[in-house]
């Protein structure tokens, strides 16, 4: 049976800290001791201020920090941010601000080294900080996501990928978001973290993870050596089945999913209304009409030209090279876009959302009638 602590919080932050401390106490209180190399992974998607709900916040970034130094170990806090420098995303974020004053290396992943992960994947090259440190600590945030409707625990190590790795693999699965979701298992389990403590004090709900997500309050930190369990326990907090999320129905294949969780400290919440990003069927229906789908019917990215600034993070992120672009906007080639949504996570201005057209919504609706 895996157990969970969650604790009702607020980002006050002597509060904060004794939550923060009473978690890494029950997980990792006997492997962190002097000298330990404490690895911080938090989820530093892009430059944005805690406001915005799309990091993890850095009051719980500096009580982690914290605990590890008061321990005697060595923390160091690295991610592979998507989009934006890591210096950027440090200083934008106020995470820089934050630490000050502790012993911390602030270090940008970028060196990998492989993995050899079998069947399906084989190989998969995963950050050198992050499968050499001592100790892993998983920061993730609660946010709600377009192509794998949550972002939590294991999604999180997604970031142990390095730089334009991320978006080869988004590539190499394709459209089956099922194979995505067992990447991201295959990952969480050869990372191996000895903690995952989710921050979901601000959450993200809507058209996350990046700029087109809208913060929501929700006033839980959560902590498990499990991150499975981590994000199962989301699930029930905001009203959902456990198999909707797919990264829980790969681990449940992969026999990594513990049926049996126990959640200790204060009482799991009922998070109403929580609002998730409609994720619909990349292709459905007879095979021999997919092209046509993929090109006018399914879902897909679509941009607000009233907001684009023609930066170029999109078409340069994307791992098919579906976006081209001119003076008056950019343009999608829905026949090579794997709906990936990589352009929606790392739109700086939220100028791109996912949307259903009219008619393949009308013909998805009555072919799944039948």
């Amino acid at each position: 049976m895996s157990k969970v602590i969650l604790r009702r919080s607020h980002y006050v932050y002597d509060r904060l800290k004794s939550h923060v401390f009473d978690i890494m106490d029950a997980f990792v209180g006997e492997v962190i001791r002097k000298g330990t190399r404490v690895v911080i992974k938090p989820n530093l998607l892009a430059p944005a201020p805690p406001e915005r709900a799309m990091l993890t916040h850095p009051l719980v970034i500096r009580a982690c920090v914290e605990y590890v130094v008061r321990k005697g170990a060595r923390a160091q806090v690295s991610d592979s941010p998507a989009m934006g420098s890591f210096e950027k995303v440090l200083k934008e974020s106020g995470i820089q601000e934050a630490l000050r004053g502790l012993p911390a290396d602030f270090r940008e992943f970028k060196s990998s080294v492989t993995a050899d992960v079998g069947e399906p994947f084989n190989k998969i090259d995963i950050a050198e900080d992050a499968m050499n440190a001592d100790v892993l600590i998983n920061l993730p945030k609660l946010k709600s996501h377009t192509q794998m409707l949550l972002t939590l625990g294991v999604k999180n190590l997604f970031g142990c990928v390095v730089g334009f790795r991320k978006p080869e693999w988004h590539f190499r699965t394709g459209v089956n978001r099922e194979m995505f979701a067992q990447l991201l298992v295959t990952i969480y389990k050869a990372v191996s973290p000895s903690l995952t403590l989710l921050d979901g004090i601000l959450a993200m709900e809507g058209q996350g993870p990046g700029k087109g997500g809208s913060p929501r309050e929700v006033n839980v930190l959560l902590g498990s050596d499990d991150a499975v369990a981590v994000d199962a326990v989301v699930c029930k907090m905001i009203g959902i089945g456990r198999d909707r999320l797919l990264t829980d129905q790969a681990a449940r294949v992969m026999g990594m999913r513990s049926e049996g969780i126990s959640v200790e400290g204060d009482e799991v919440p009922a998070i109403s209304q929580f609002r998730l990003p409609e994720i619909t069927p990349v292709v459905f229906g007879p095979q021999r009409f997919h092209g046509i789908m993929r090109r006018h019917l399914v879902q897909r990215p679509e941009c607000d030209d009233t907001l684009c600034a023609l930066c170029g993070e999109c078409w340069r992120y994307c791992p098919a090279k579906a976006i081209s672009h001119d003076r008056k906007g950019i343009h999608f080639d829905y026949h090579t876009c794997i709906r990936c949504y990589c352009c929606v996570e790392v739109c700086p201005r939220g100028a791109l959302r996912t949307k259903e057209t009219l008619p393949g919504r009308v013909l998805r609706k009555a072919l799944t009638k039948r």
